[in-house]
């Protein structure tokens, strides 16, 4: 076959592998990197024409990034994740899509059933393509996939049990309305069968609006007969799994996560002496809500993932103390106001606003009828300088912005990494 391969990222490299080690295949890049190196062997298409020319082809591979809509309507397109699901060899996979903790649940996940003795197998948005897992896959090993939007939009198959997360607007600089993003969640659970699973946050209708597509049991948590908070334990099926003190994650939304991984991993696993170690050892993935260090008795948290409105607010609620939150970043077409009103109605002692969005932050701020804000800085040093400047001991220093990061960094890896060397070079 004559096969394009658009945008040679993780899963576009992973795909090359895939078809490359079948051989026989024409294998051809295109992407919109001009000085790209492509493997020897292959033909390339790159720069700004990189889109041209995939009619011609007897398959095109789309990379995530890449919107469907970009791509010929009479081209015969797939992707990765398409792919993987046609070609596993195990019949083990579970998903996890919403819009924030999918990282952590998936983790979370794949700890529980390797504490139950378990082979696991972690991929998808977490940074492992779902194809460069597939040399290691035995027929009864497991597999966990945590699934983006991205992804999603043009999936053509479910696995037996998959799990919807909180919902909530994300990515409307890439889809042009609430619906497309909720009806690209729905495609992990639209070809379910009636004998499959789909597990859903009880709280948020969007959740169960994803899932409701699905043909199979929808089970929510943080409501029986899912998982959820029964005073300060975690229960399931009349069940103390753990105590909410020995977890280690901070916050609600933590909480949520691990009701959520619970209630998936129940459906195969009733092992509560494994389920409680694997929860009570996890302590959460970098940059969401983690913890640096203590300077000046104020302790210093990086949540640089939170890049919405939405999972600052989760942030800013995780901690009663006073809190100096760093805020700001590049648009990702959001809206402010109830993160403002949540701010205004916070012990929030100082805001620190840095990026391409602190006047519209400031206006939001402004419209709530807080003022304690003032600019951050221009680099990340600067920024914690201030925010060290501000902070009394037991105050919580906070980088949750609400916003993307590229404005002033690479990503929200770059932006977080930046953040815990600053803090980690403040004098004691």
């Amino acid at each position: 076959m004559r096969i394009a391969i658009v945008g040679f990222d993780v899963e576009g490299r992973s795909t090359y592998d895939f078809f490359a080690a079948q051989g026989g295949h024409e294998l051809v890049i295109h992407d919109q990197s001009a000085d790209l190196e492509v493997p020897a062997g292959a033909g390339s298409v790159l720069g700004p024409q990189y889109l041209e020319g995939l009619t011609d082809y007897d398959l095109v591979i789309r990379t995530p990034g890449l919107h469907p809509s970009k791509l010929p309507s009479d081209a015969k397109v797939t992707t990765n994740l398409n792919l993987f699901f046609e070609h596993c060899p195990s019949t083990n996979v579970l998903a996890i899509t919403g819009t924030k903790g999918k990282g952590t649940t998936s983790s979370l996940v794949t700890a529980m059933l390797q504490a139950d003795g378990r082979r696991v197998h972690l991929g998808g948005n977490i940074g492992v393509a779902p194809l460069a897992m597939l040399p290691d896959i035995q027929p009864d090993d497991w597999v966990v996939l945590e699934l983006s939007n991205f992804q999603l939009i043009d999936c053509k198959h479910s696995p037996a049990l998959a799990c919807c997360l909180m919902i909530a607007s994300e990515h409307m600089d890439w889809h042009p309305n609430l619906e497309e993003y909720i009806t690209a969640k729905q495609q992990l659970f639209r070809w379910q069968n009636p004998e499959d699973r789909a597990v859903y946050y009880a709280d948020n209708p969007l959740s169960q609006q994803v899932v409701s597509v699905s043909s199979g049991q929808k089970i929510p948590y943080w409501q029986a007969p899912g998982a959820y908070v029964d005073g300060d334990n975690i229960v399931i099926d009349g069940q103390i799994i753990c105590s909410t003190q020995e977890v280690k994650l901070v916050g609600w939304h933590n909480q949520q996560n691990v009701c959520a991984a619970l209630t998936t991993v129940w459906q195969v696993c009733q092992n509560v002496q494994a389920l409680h170690q694997a929860i009570t050892a996890f302590s959460g993935l970098e940059h969401r809500i983690e913890f640096v260090r203590e300077v000046g008795g104020a302790a210093y948290y990086n949540d640089s993932f939170g890049t919405t409105p939405e999972t600052a607010i989760v942030a800013v609620e995780a901690f009663d103390k006073p809190k100096v939150l760093i805020l700001g970043g590049s648009d990702k077409g959001a809206d402010y106001t109830k993160l403002a009103e949540v701010i205004a109605g916070a012990n929030m002692r100082r805001v620190l606003l840095i990026g391409q969005q602190a006047n519209r932050l400031q206006a939001a701020l402004d419209a709530a009828g807080f003022t304690h804000y003032e600019p951050g800085g221009n680099t990340m040093p600067e920024i914690i300088n201030n925010a060290r400047r501000l902070a009394q001991p037991g105050d919580i220093v906070l980088l949750s912005t609400a916003c993307a990061s590229f404005d002033m960094f690479k990503n929200y890896k770059d932006r977080g990494q930046q953040f815990k060397q600053a803090v980690l070079q403040l004098p004691a």
